[in-house]
């Protein structure tokens, strides 16, 4: 019988936003003059102004993809696999007092399974998670920000969505409705407060666009969809 291992492995491969380029430019005011550097992804034959990625912090600590700023703050900078709830754990044994992730910089996961145990232990250690400015959250990532209890995005912040893929090239809709692949998603969702309702639609949402590709919404849209603080 197919166990929920099967269908671990949902990286989002893709760079941090459509690729943003920067050009410099410099500015005379009052006799001074200042270079500024802007970003902005072309759409089209027009170039739209983007943030600018968050800055990677260095840390005081690291366990695996976590970095811990300081007593009550750590970040999370990369994909997650099967060592990060043991990572994380490790980390909270070694700082108790962390009560917020920021999630940086994240491109998914190489284990959901895991993946969803790391979302477990986000919300039982009642642990606020936030999206700076520049922040980019990407497939797995996603589950991770759902679970905690408060939740940040900031302006400017993204996050990106597609349907998962199993290691036998299957998709959300290869399997029924209520097969335990689909379904272990959408009890994930409820358990981090969603009603079965919201749960569906959130996850329907998630799989419109196919593991190949990604639905990218900002934190006004996610706002849409999940409880934001």
């Amino acid at each position: 019988m197919r166990t929920i291992t099967a269908f671990a492995l949902s990286v989002l491969a893709f760079a941090a936003s459509p690729a943003a380029a920067q050009i410099e430019m410099s500015v005379s005011a009052d006799g001074k003059t200042t270079t500024i550097t802007e970003y902005y992804v072309e759409d089209g034959n027009q170039r739209v102004l983007v943030h600018p990625p968050a800055p990677i912090p260095r840390g005081i600590a690291r366990f695996g993809p976590f970095r811990v700023i300081d007593e009550s703050h750590a970040v999370l900078v990369d994909a997650t696999d099967a060592r990060s709830p043991a990572q994380f754990e490790a980390m909270l044994a070694a700082y108790p007092g962390i009560t917020e992730l920021a999630l940086v910089d994240v491109p998914g996961t190489e284990d959901d399974k895991a993946n969803m145990r790391l979302g477990r232990i986000i919300h039982q250690r009642d642990i606020t998670t936030r999206v700076p400015e520049g922040g980019s959250v990407r497939s797995g990532g996603v589950e991770l920000f759902l679970a905690g209890t408060h939740r940040v995005a900031e302006p400017g912040s993204e996050f990106a969505v597609h349907a998962w893929e199993d290691d036998e090239g299957r998709q959300p809709g290869d399997y029924p409705a209520d097969a335990p692949e689909n379904r272990a998603y959408i009890d994930y969702y409820i358990e981090m407060g969603m009603t079965e309702d919201q749960a569906q639609a959130f996850y329907a949402m998630t799989n419109s666009v196919r593991f190949e590709d990604a639905k990218y919404l900002t934190e006004q849209d996610m706002a849409k969809w999940v409880r934001l603080d």
